[in-house]
């Protein structure tokens, strides 16, 4: 991986910007910000996506493949900690002396004249961060942000809005969320991740302190989670708005009803029970829409009128999301890729399948990630009736000896309901033989699983 670089003075004009990864959710958006204000923007990626396509359409020129020639002669160049050190355009820009920045340094950049609410947590940042959009559009606010996956109902991840806010999903993975100037931040949870980067569950959480101790405004946090109560005890001088299901939640979370395909929920806050009904399914929803009622009653938005507005939140892209239906199996795809999160969606399914099958089709994240949590995820996929893993997809980490996807599969109580396939060319064929119909199908992982999904309803077909 690349690790972002903070000694290096981020240019007080990008220029001509050349994005190495352009095609990841974070890169994307600020590239089409910058494609906005008016900035040349290139860049390179491995695949042709839709959000190549989307720049492109915006003006963008954009290469398929990394290659020192797709260089050119930027101003800058921005790059991302999924990259290898060894990435040809990166040691290019280096060798010729062009400022190389991280990608939240981009976006630090962008975010310098607002106030800025950042979301940290590790499950729940993206749909929070929708969340908050959706709820400050909807109150007539016209805030910039850029998101970590496409808000369904605007069908964009990232804009450049007229008002003072600017809402960003701030990433924990590598430590870049301290190097933001934010005004509110929100703590989904704090549940122990990236320990390749951080080394240890006190560290993480120390970090994260760290993050909330740097909030000029209040800082928004769980009540709930553990590793969020312990972080709320770092916390000095600091206005705290806590949500969640405690007694003592300054925004408590009640009746919430997650059986079925919609989450309903109340929220007590000052004394007054609010009620309101998510388009989405699961209880983990309702807990992302408190904590983002939390933010916008903390900016002083009434509070009745700031839950409608959240309620209209209708998802984002890669969470539970429905991409077909062949012979009466509907296919999903969903971006969990920490026991945690696998538990919450899976949890979230069953309530919408129903009593027929469930089968999950899972991608390990990270070697370090499936090494230590193999037993974890297995637990957690076991709600699934039946279980397809795949090889692990590597990302930023260098091979291990001996960790594979099978290490999550032989970890199963219950061989029967799992089935390790490592070759990715045969899980279409071996999911599509477990389903009936009326079954669901769910893909799962934040690597490149759901490429997979029109191999699925095609083999669903035969």
């Amino acid at each position: 991986m690349i690790k972002p670089d903070f000694t290096q003075a981020v240019p007080e004009d990008l220029g001509t910007v050349h994005f190495v990864g352009i095609g990841g959710s974070g890169m994307s958006g600020i590239a089409r910000i910058l494609l906005g204000m008016g900035h040349k923007v290139t860049g390179s990626d491995l695949r042709d996506t839709d959000a190549v396509a989307t720049l492109r359409a915006l003006g963008a020129e954009i290469f398929i493949g990394h290659d020192a020639k797709h260089l050119g002669n930027p101003d800058t160049v921005v790059v991302t900690s999924a990259l290898w050190p060894t990435n040809p355009e990166y040691l290019l820009a280096k060798e010729r002396g062009i400022p190389v920045i991280h990608r939240s340094q981009a976006l630090a950049y962008l975010t310098s004249k607002k106030r800025v609410i950042a979301v940290a947590g590790a499950h729940g940042k993206t749909t929070s961060t929708g969340m908050i959009i959706t709820g400050l559009l909807g109150l007539g606010e016209d805030p910039s942000f850029v998101n970590g996956g496409v808000i369904a109902s605007l069908n964009a991840s990232s804009a450049s809005g007229s008002g003072d806010l600017f809402v960003i999903e701030a990433d924990e993975s590598d430590g870049s969320f301290l190097h933001y100037d934010t005004a509110i931040a929100l703590i989904t949870n704090v549940d122990a991740d990236h320990l390749d980067h951080y080394g240890s569950e006190e560290a993480f959480e120390a970090e994260f302190g760290r993050f909330a101790q740097g909030a000029k405004e209040f800082v928004a946090i769980s009540s709930d989670d553990p590793g969020a109560v312990r972080v709320s005890k770092l916390i000095r001088d600091k206005r705290i708005i806590s949500f969640g299901s405690a007694a003592d939640a300054t925004v408590r979370l009640i009746e919430v009803d997650a059986s079925g395909a919609r989450v309903s929920f109340g929220v007590t806050y000052e004394g007054t029970t609010h009620r309101a009904t998510l388009n989405v399914p699961g209880e983990h929803n309702a807990i992302n829409a408190a904590g983002a009622f939390a933010v916008l009653v903390g900016l002083g938005y009434e509070a009745a009128a700031a839950l409608v507005a959240i309620s209209e939140f209708g998802g984002t892209e890669r969470r539970f999301q429905l991409h077909g239906e062949t012979r009466g199996v509907k296919v999903y795809d969903d971006f969990a890729h920490h026991p945690t999160e696998v538990s919450a969606a899976i949890k979230a399914a069953r309530a919408v399948v129903g009593d027929k099958k469930l089968i999950t089709v899972f991608q390990p994240h990270l070697y370090s990630r499936t090494r230590i949590m193999a037993k974890e995820f297995a637990e957690a996929l076991s709600a699934s009736d039946q279980v397809v893993v795949l090889d692990i997809y590597a990302a930023r980490e260098d091979p291990e000896p001996g960790v594979t996807g099978a290490l999550v599969s032989d970890a199963f109580k219950n061989q029967a309901q799992v089935h390790y396939v490592p070759f990715w060319d045969d899980v279409p064929a071996v999911a599509a033989s477990l389903a009936s119909e009326g079954d669901f199908i769910m893909t799962m992982g934040c690597g490149d699983i759901y490429r997979m999904v029109p191999a699925l309803l095609e083999a669903l077909e035969k």
